[in-house]
C-alpha cells in the first residue's frame, strides 16, 4: 500500500481524523483529542477543504476520491450509502431492499457501524425504521447534530 498520510480537522462536533494516500481517503473518524494539524498533507487539503465547506452548509456531496476497503456486501451497503441525498433518512430496512436483500437489516446495521469514511459515506443518514436514530459511532448526539444540520440547509 501507498504511504498514509493523516491530518486533523477540528469541526463543530469535534475533532476529525482523516487519513488518506495519493489515491484516496481510507478514513474519517471523529477523536476525542484535541489535536490540531499544523501540516497538511497535500493528498488530505482537498477533503478537509471540504469538510469545511460542509460544516459552513455549502457542500452538499463530496467529491473526494475513496479508497473503500471491505466484504463484498459491505462495500455493497455503503456504496448505496452514498446515493442518499443530502438532508434526508433511509431505513437499515430501506437499505436492505435497495441492495436486494431485505433479509440483511442486521447485516446492513453492520456494515454500517463498519464504515471507517464517516460523513462522506453517510451512515449518519441511516435510521431505524421508526424513525428512531440507533447507534452511531460518533455518538448519538453527533448523528443527531449531522442529520439536524444538514436539514436546516436542505
Amino acid at each position: 500500500m501507498n504511504n498514509v498520510y493523516k491530518a486533523y480537522y477540528s469541526s463543530p462536533i469535534g475533532t476529525i481524523e482523516i487519513k488518506g494516500t495519493l489515491g484516496g481517503i481510507i478514513s474519517l473518524y471523529f477523536v476525542e483529542e484535541n489535536i490540531v494539524s499544523s501540516n497538511i498533507p497535500d493528498c488530505l487539503k482537498e477533503c478537509i477543504q471540504q469538510l469545511d465547506e460542509y460544516f459552513r452548509g455549502v457542500r452538499k456531496e463530496f467529491t473526494v476520491k475513496l479508497i473503500i476497503e471491505g466484504t463484498e456486501f459491505r462495500k455493497k451497503v455503503w456504496y448505496k450509502l452514498l446515493d442518499i441525498p443530502y438532508g434526508e433518512t433511509y431505513s437499515y430496512m430501506d437499505i436492505a431492499n435497495a441492495i436486494g436483500n431485505e433479509k440483511a437489516v442486521r447485516a446492513v446495521g453492520g456494515a454500517n457501524h463498519n464504515n471507517k469514511i464517516s460523513i462522506i459515506i453517510p451512515c449518519h443518514r441511516v435510521i431505524g425504521a421508526s424513525g428512531s436514530l440507533t447507534g452511531y459511532g460518533g455518538g448519538l448526539w453527533r448523528k443527531e447534530w449531522l442529520l439536524n444540520h444538514e436539514h436546516k440547509f436542505k
